[in-house]
């Protein structure tokens, strides 16, 4: 099966805000943004998964005509407490707990990078299962970079260590056997 998996596009001005699974707006060039996305993709798929996050979901709909499907595990990691509040003016020792251990420590009243990593797992288990052909993830940052560690087997202590931009599509093939999964190129 292969797999096209796309970050949202840009948001407004949210430099070193810890947004997670908050509503944030879309910046005013995102229509600019998808049209240069579309260009790049097949022109049908069999499905579009996306978050129901409102960044997402704008994007999946103008993907293309296929069933969009909206799936919380594929919602960016929930920071709890930290959710709106600027990274700088976190302080204390939960902030230090995490970023010495952020794969397995969770923020106040969030999830840990595990628990993320386990949703997107059982996300793409059952996606393994579908006989599709060709499908599209609408997603963020956290989860396309769980992608990779799933996919591709990178570490999770190792995630931060890919770059993933706005509107970043990156393909890959899903097997049926997983130890041949692959990522094939990064189209944007």
């Amino acid at each position: 099966m292969d797999l096209f998996i796309i970050r949202h596009t840009s948001v407004q001005s949210t430099k070193g805000m810890c947004y997670g699974q908050s509503e944030v707006a879309l910046a005013e060039n995102y229509a600019q943004e998808i049209q240069q996305i579309n260009t790049l993709l097949p022109k049908s798929f069999d499905a579009v998964y996306t978050s129901p996050l409102k960044r997402c979901t704008i994007l999946a709909e103008q993907i293309s005509n296929s069933l969009v499907i909206e799936d919380e595990r594929l919602m960016e990691i929930y920071f709890g407490d930290w959710e709106g509040k600027l990274w700088n003016d976190l302080k204390g020792e939960d902030v230090t707990n995490w970023m010495n251990d952020f794969v397995r420590v969770q923020p106040p009243g969030g999830e840990s990078l595990e628990r993320l990593y386990d949703r997107v797992r059982s996300f793409l288990d059952d996606l393994r299962q579908q006989p599709y052909e060709q499908v599209v993830i609408v997603t963020h940052a956290g989860v396309l970079r769980c992608i990779w560690s799933h996919l591709i087997g990178v570490p999770l202590s190792n995630i931060f260590k890919i770059k993933v931009d706005y509107g970043q599509v990156d393909q890959f093939i899903l097997h049926e056997n997983p130890a041949l999964d692959q990522w094939v190129a990064r189209l944007l």
